[in-house]
């Protein structure tokens, strides 16, 4: 008995193996890295060498005092939720629009995912080309209408609305099919009572399907939060966080800290990544906690 215990358990270790080392490898010992790289001054020959003088939270009082912080912080926050909230309300329109099952629904429901399976690269480079102030098709659409062009990536003022825009274009998809596998659990019996007790359509949607739907839905605008916030080659492909850093981000500014000047600052350039990994643990326990308020 005590041996095929041994045996069990062993196996068990032998399954998790893997995983396990695939997580320290790629998850723990970066993180490890990161949080040693903010708390030591680190210069080129440091990095080389590994010698690095220890200096605390100073690398993080560098940064909040750094007049770029709060613009960044800034940028972050409304690209967030301007990306979330535009890409959910899409999303469940087309979910609802796709679950009456109308001829040819699959074939566009497929092609509404060409957005998310695109490379990043080439949806961003695409986008670039787009609104290219003097030969983007955006432009020229709106000069047929009679409106004058617009600097959507070299404007201060539209940097960052088309980034969030052509963020929420790849986003959209992705809602689209989680919120569109939530509707097929709803038994359709709950809608038909609905109907003969002579609820309307926005009656049905507000007092039946969308509260049959917030588990679905809180664990998309997770996954989309943890997304957005960490988003950093859209942006950096199409305006680099400018002009005049008005589309920088923290995740722009982190990459431009450690590796995008001629100096590299690699210990602020951790510190901006750590805050950006707090803000995601804070917002993961905050969904867990409303999770478990809800369970009780």
């Amino acid at each position: 008995m005590t041996r095929g215990r041994g045996t069990s358990t062993l196996t068990a270790w032998a399954f998790l193996a893997p995983v396990t080392i695939y997580l320290i490898a790629f998850y723990a010992y970066p993180l490890y890295r990161n949080v040693d790289l903010s708390v030591r001054h680190y210069t080129v020959r440091s990095f080389v060498y590994g010698d690095a003088s220890f200096i605390g939270l100073d690398n993080y009082r560098t940064v909040i005092d750094n007049p770029t912080f709060a613009p960044a912080l800034a940028h972050t926050a409304v690209f967030t939720l301007v990306s979330l909230a535009m890409q959910f309300s899409i999303g469940m329109a087309l979910a609802l629009f796709f679950a009456r099952h109308f001829p040819l629904s699959a074939t566009l429901r497929a092609l509404f995912l060409v957005p998310w399976l695109l490379p990043l690269i080439v949806s961003a480079s695409t986008w670039s080309w787009m609104l290219n102030s003097d030969s983007g098709i955006v432009n020229a659409a709106l000069g047929l209408i009679g409106l004058g062009p617009v600097n959507w990536l070299t404007s201060p003022a539209w940097s960052l609305p088309s980034v969030t825009i052509a963020n929420i274009w790849i986003g959209v998809p992705f809602n689209l099919v989680v919120l569109y596998s939530g509707l097929q659990g709803i038994p359709p019996q709950l809608h038909e009572a609905a109907t003969l007790d002579g609820a309307s359509g926005w009656q049905r949607f507000w007092r039946v399907t969308f509260p049959l739907l917030r588990p679905v839905s809180v664990i998309t605008l997770l996954l989309g939060l943890v997304y957005t916030l960490k988003v950093f080659d859209l942006i950096w492909i199409m305006t680099r966080g400018g002009p005049v850093d008005s589309s920088t981000t923290l995740a722009t500014w982190s990459y431009r800290l450690g590796f995008g000047n001629a100096l590299p600052a690699f210990g602020p350039g951790a510190a901006v990544g750590n805050l950006l990994i707090i803000l995601a643990v804070v917002f993961g326990l905050l969904y867990v906690r409303v999770q478990r308020r809800r369970e009780l």
